[in-house]
């Protein structure tokens, strides 16, 4: 079985889920219900949080020996209503798991300065391999000069970012998001690396586009379950594409061993399999030293 590294996945303790708006249990438990999924190992709110231990158990059972755990952010623009989860915490906990996790700073263009330092402190100080934009929660499309600060600050520090494009479900949230917009950052900044999460769906094939397109763009596969992925997203990983798609649940989103089975039951090529769960990962975010 490949050793599969994980490049999203979420610290889902009560210490950062217990300030979560209340909407977002109704989204939460609407992906559960409309997808099949477990509740998040039992947890009916999001507010109970799953203990570490528990996450590391669940990748262990499916074999995800490394994720990459996200300090997210979103909120609207000149809100005081976001959710964070603090670099710090997500700091602490790859410190406590060195092996297990690594980190991946968010950004808020709300406060750039602010936030620029984060970034900073994040991959600089604390070993951050990379950084990650919700464009839905500020209502501005990933091409929006207000992310470009920090566009460049990741060409510089030469780290990778992802970006959500297309939807979750997230009805409370205006789309901003269609892959085609990656075009214009990839031409700018063409020494970045962009990896557009969540598989751009409902607009898969202009993902699948700019992954083609583009040397510096890749595809996540998180927040989607395989046995729903489009048929031409399983094509392109598992041929022409096999160099540009990396694996990822966005757990709790979508469980380990869930994710790992139905990838078992799409029939993909060994060699298109171990990129998808490792190599691309290893080869994208540079952890040739940490595995």
């Amino acid at each position: 079985m490949v050793k599969a590294i994980d490049i999203v996945v979420n610290l889902w303790t009560t210490e950062v889920t217990e300030n979560y708006p209340e909407h977002l249990d109704e989204f939460w438990d609407l992906m559960a219900s409309s997808r099949g999924l477990d509740k998040f190992s039992g947890n009916e709110t999001t507010q109970k949080g799953i203990p570490i231990e528990m996450e590391i158990a669940e990748m262990d059972k499916a074999g995800v020996e490394k994720g990459l755990l996200l300090a997210t952010t979103g909120g609207d623009v000149g809100s005081s209503i976001f959710f964070e989860k603090h670099i710090d915490i997500i700091h602490r906990v790859c410190q406590e798991y060195p092996e297990r996790f690594k980190g991946i700073v968010g950004i808020n263009p709300s406060k750039i300065g602010e936030w620029l330092g984060k970034l900073d402190r994040g991959v600089q100080e604390y070993g951050f391999v990379g950084a990650h934009i919700y464009p839905h929660w500020f209502g501005k499309a990933p091409n929006h000069a207000v992310y470009y600060p920090f566009y460049a600050r990741c060409e510089q520090l030469g780290v990778p970012v992802q970006i959500q494009v297309g939807h979750s479900m997230q009805w409370f949230l205006e789309t901003v998001a269609p892959p085609i917009l990656l075009d214009r950052l990839a031409i700018d900044f063409p020494k970045l690396k962009i990896i557009g999460i969540h598989t751009g769906h409902p607009w898969t094939e202009e993902m699948i586009s700019m992954a083609w397109k583009h040397k510096n763009v890749f595809i996540g596969t998180d927040a989607h379950a395989p046995q729903y992925w489009d048929p031409s997203l399983v094509r392109f990983l598992n041929g022409r594409g096999q160099d540009k798609v990396l694996f990822g649940t966005d757990w709790p989103i979508i469980g380990f061993e869930r994710a790992i089975n139905e990838i078992e039951a799409l029939g993909l090529r060994e060699g298109s399999k171990q990129k998808l769960l490792r190599d691309n990962a290893i080869r994208v975010y540079g952890l040739e030293d940490w595995v």
